[in-house]
């Protein structure tokens, strides 16, 4: 039962400290918690458990848990026809973790950009850790050796958890979520969390699900918590991947 209230969590709290994602105000996305850390231990199981860090600069530390959820199922990314017709002939090439840090800090100014990010420094140096660690991961364009678009995310399990995105060329940031797909499609990722709905990812193929049923999907995908490693390891052409 929902009791519009907000929990507050203590960094000596365990991570498995959160309320029931029930407990989720209605309004606004589905506010659940407040405090807290940023520790990796935390993140995994926040995720794991359809809870996701949302601040800004200065704000504690803020749970959201929305209801419904936006979710992307990798086959069904939507390319449309003009971005298909210029693929054949494009000269940009693709990268997984190669840039890590320079992606996440390219997605804060991006968003700075637009009056505000809930990028922050310490969300930078969380999610750095976690990419050392094996959880984070980053998919990158590149025109020549420019970067010029890219998205990161957590893949837990067999679901990803997308985060943020940028791109400083036309259509380069959906290449990149291209990229991202056509890599979870071929290992059968149950699907991808895209957190909070948007017309625009509506266009690109995304659809929402009950809270209840997003849960439902992430015990089974996101059990047990293994790290996904089966990224490319070399430059690719982006001609090269068009999903089937």
């Amino acid at each position: 039962m929902n009791n519009d209230q907000v929990i507050w969590l203590s960094p000596e709290d365990g991570p498995d400290a959160f309320p029931d994602i029930q407990n989720a105000l209605h309004e606004p996305d589905g506010l659940l918690a407040a405090g807290g850390d940023l520790s990796s231990e935390r993140l995994l199981t926040a995720y794991a458990n359809g809870i996701f860090p949302w601040f800004d600069e200065g704000q504690p530390i803020l749970w959201w848990s929305p209801d419904p959820r936006c979710v992307l199922h990798a086959p069904d990314y939507h390319v449309s026809r003009r971005l298909k017709q210029t693929i054949p002939r494009s000269t940009l090439t693709l990268s997984y973790n190669q840039a890590f840090g320079e992606v996440i800090r390219a997605c804060a100014d991006e968003r700075k950009s637009q009056q505000g990010t809930w990028i922050t420094s310490n969300m930078i140096s969380a999610y750095e850790r976690m990419h050392c660690e094996g959880w984070a991961h980053s998919v990158e364009v590149w025109k020549s050796d420019r970067l010029v678009a890219g998205v990161y995310g957590l893949a837990i399990g067999k679901v990803f958890f997308g985060e943020s995105m940028f791109s400083l060329e036309a259509n380069a940031s959906k290449l990149a979520l291209l990229g991202l797909c056509h890599q979870l499609a071929r290992n059968r990722f149950a699907l991808i969390d895209c957190q909070v709905v948007s017309p625009h990812l509506i266009t690109l193929g995304a659809t929402t699900m009950p809270r209840v049923e997003f849960a439902r999907i992430l015990r089974s995908a996101c059990r047990p918590a293994i790290r996904f490693d089966r990224w490319p390891k070399k430059t690719l052409p982006i001609r090269d991947l068009l999903l089937k």
